[in-house]
């Protein structure tokens, strides 16, 4: 027994001896450092050109390291783990990678491309088409962006395409078509994909395409104007006016998107700017002399120091990026300038200067930089302070307990019970957060019983909050009057659902004994449980415009889901159903004809000439759709 009870003893002590006291057991060589909490969960990754002297500072006690969580180190951490590196380039690297793959709760959180729109040139077809893409893949395609918003990207798009005549259509659409299609009819595409065009004109477009998007925007114009006068000295006027023509636009567009600056050629520009504990990074891209993109990165509460936060920034902005300028100018100095200099120069392949420039024109953009970055903040805090102010008149009116910072709504769709699905949105602060959609295939009801199938989507719904895997919403709005609330209360009843409002939104309806054009409705009315009489909210405000948000929201995502799921049970049945066809050859048909509507229309002949599809195995398949094609024929 005396020994049972001392080793756990024994045990303990060596646990608890506090990680400041072992700080002199760290090495001195270059790595990073992986921070855990009691729990054992990473909190904070970093990196150190000398390991044991950056992990002392965290617990210096002069204090020099403002970070908020620096503070709560002695209460919050557990252990410090260590991966070894040869040099502190390399452990730029492996932080990255670290961050990327734990998303510790301390770090940064840079959002990666998936929320930014780029433009791609492929080159895997001899017609490549320019087209909008979320990631950037190493397949050796030419990648433009990211752009801050859609509606950038494809304006670029469709500028580009106007006046560049590249290819619209997918590669599917492209090898089937047999006549030119409308773009050509406007004179915005040379049907490469049924005239004779040659790949050596095409690729000259492509090549022009690179280069506006590239902001070599001047040297574009000259060559346009270089082979506009080689086309009228060879009497092809037609030609030389397509080419002035393209010429202007170009210099109109670079009017309207950039300013030019002396004596400036390739650079990026960061500044930071704070809106007290919220920070924010303002990025510009300047390409021959003139700024071809900005956009603002938020990055949430972070109270690190600026030359901290920026350093991380940059690290992150650049590892997924092939374009990386000679000269990045930065608004306060930062960690290890030296080592992120030297990594950027290898992936550009030259030398890469890091400036913090403190005068002249440089200093001003800089300046520009960070103003642009508080901005931001500002404009982002006064929708979110309108938001809450909204969020809490709800509150108020319908007399809920919690402010509802999380809203979740449902909706049920379905044809007469057939192909049921629903749809769960999220609202956050009050705006909707795509991230936490949900949608459910309906299980056990065939029949069009939306009081049963909202009883099965709740329940699904709310055990996965109980497993601990769902996060408990605040207030639930269900489409629908009393019966609808009823309904929900008994699930949350038998669920022990606590702590959550529930209200239920009723559609307008028409008044009674009305005819005519003028017809009465009444007003849209908020039922809430242990209130008798619908609570009106005022038409047109925000708390009713709010609610009637979410609804409609819920309902266009069920709707979506429920055509998609209908969609791909009619494709899957119709061919599954045919002897010989599995999922392999469905997919493959498909992707050779493009449609199942032209895979009904083909002969046997033409399906024998799909991968897998023998003679046998074609002939059944054309057989089976012969009342298609006769259907097809009458009308």
């Amino acid at each position: 027994m005396g020994t049972n009870d001392s080793t756990p003893n024994e045990s303990n002590q060596t646990r608890e001896i506090p990680i400041r006291e072992r700080l002199s057991e760290y090495p001195t060589t270059p790595g990073v450092y992986l921070m855990k909490d009691k729990a054992g969960e990473i909190v904070y990754v970093g990196k150190a050109a000398n390991l044991r002297s950056r992990l002392r500072s965290y617990f210096a006690r002069s204090g020099g390291d403002e970070r908020f969580f620096v503070h709560l180190l002695d209460h919050v951490l557990g252990d410090i783990e260590v991966v070894l590196t040869r040099t502190a380039k390399e452990a730029l690297l492996v932080e990255n990678e670290l961050i990327k793959t734990h998303q510790p709760r301390f770090n940064i959180k840079l959002k990666d491309d998936k929320n930014f729109l780029n433009l791609r040139i492929g080159n895997e077809h001899p017609y490549p088409r320019l087209e909008v893409v979320r990631k950037r893949r190493k397949d050796g395609a030419k990648y433009f962006g990211p752009y801050a918003s859609a509606s950038m990207a494809r304006q670029t798009l469709r500028q580009t395409n106007r006046y560049f005549k590249l290819r619209t259509c997918r590669d599917n659409d492209f090898k089937n078509r047999s006549r030119p299609c409308l773009e050509y009819q406007i004179k915005r595409c040379d049907a490469p994909c049924v005239l004779d065009v040659s790949p050596e004109s095409y690729a000259e477009n492509v090549r022009q395409v690179s280069l506006f998007l590239d902001g070599r925007g001047d040297q574009l114009v000259d060559h346009l104007r270089e082979r506009m006068a080689d086309a009228a000295t060879n009497m092809d006027f037609e030609q030389a006016a397509t080419l002035r023509d393209q010429a202007k636009a170009v210099e109109a567009s670079l009017q309207r998107q950039a300013v030019v600056m002396n004596r400036m050629t390739d650079l990026d520009v960061f500044g930071v700017g704070r809106e007290g504990p919220y920070a924010a990074v303002h990025v510009q891209e300047v390409r021959g002399g003139r700024i071809k993109r900005a956009q603002a990165f938020k990055l949430g509460k972070n109270e690190a120091p600026n030359d901290v936060l920026l350093g991380q920034f940059v690290e992150q902005y650049y590892l997924d990026r092939t374009s990386v300028p000679k000269e990045v100018l930065l608004s306060t100095h930062t960690e290890d300038m030296t080592t992120l200099a030297d990594w950027l120069s290898d992936r550009l392949g030259s030398r890469v200067q890091l400036k913090v420039p403190q005068r002249g024109e440089r200093r001003r953009m800089v300046e520009l930089a960070e103003a642009n970055a508080s901005s931001s903040l500002k404009l982002d805090q006064g929708r979110q302070k309108r938001q809450r102010e909204v969020l809490g008149e709800l509150q108020r009116r319908l007399r809920l307990t919690k402010f509802p910072e999380r809203i979740e709504c449902f909706d049920i769709s379905n044809v007469q019970g057939t192909d049921p699905v629903a749809s769960m949105v999220v609202f956050i602060d009050g705006e909707p957060d795509k991230s936490e959609y949900r949608r459910f295939h309906i299980r056990t009801q065939s029949t069009p019983d939306d009081f049963l199938m909202m009883k099965e989507t709740l329940t699904r719904r709310f055990k996965r909050s109980l497993e601990g895997n769902w996060d408990i919403p605040d207030l639930v709005v269900i489409d629908g009057g009393k019966g609808q609330l009823r309904m929900v209360r008994e699930v949350f009843l038998d669920l022990n659902v606590r702590d959550v409002d529930l209200v239920s939104l009723a559609k307008s309806r028409l008044l009674e004994g009305q005819s005519g054009d003028d017809m009465d409705r009444s007003p849209e009315r908020v039922f809430v449980p242990g209130v008798k009489d619908p609570i009106v909210l005022r038409q047109n405000s925000a708390p009713l415009y709010l609610l009637a948000r979410l609804r409609d929201e819920a309902h266009r995502f069920a709707i979506t889901f429920h055509r998609n799921t209908r969609r791909k049970r009619r494709l899957t049945s119709s061919l599954d159903d045919i002897p010989g066809i599995g999922p392999g050859r469905r997919n493959a048909l498909l992707r050779h004809f493009g449609s199942l509507k032209k895979v009904k229309l083909a002969s046997a002949d033409e399906l024998s000439q799909v991968r897998g599809i023998s003679q046998a195995v074609a002939q059944t398949i054309f057989d089976t759709f012969e009342s298609d094609r006769t259907e097809n024929n009458t009308q």
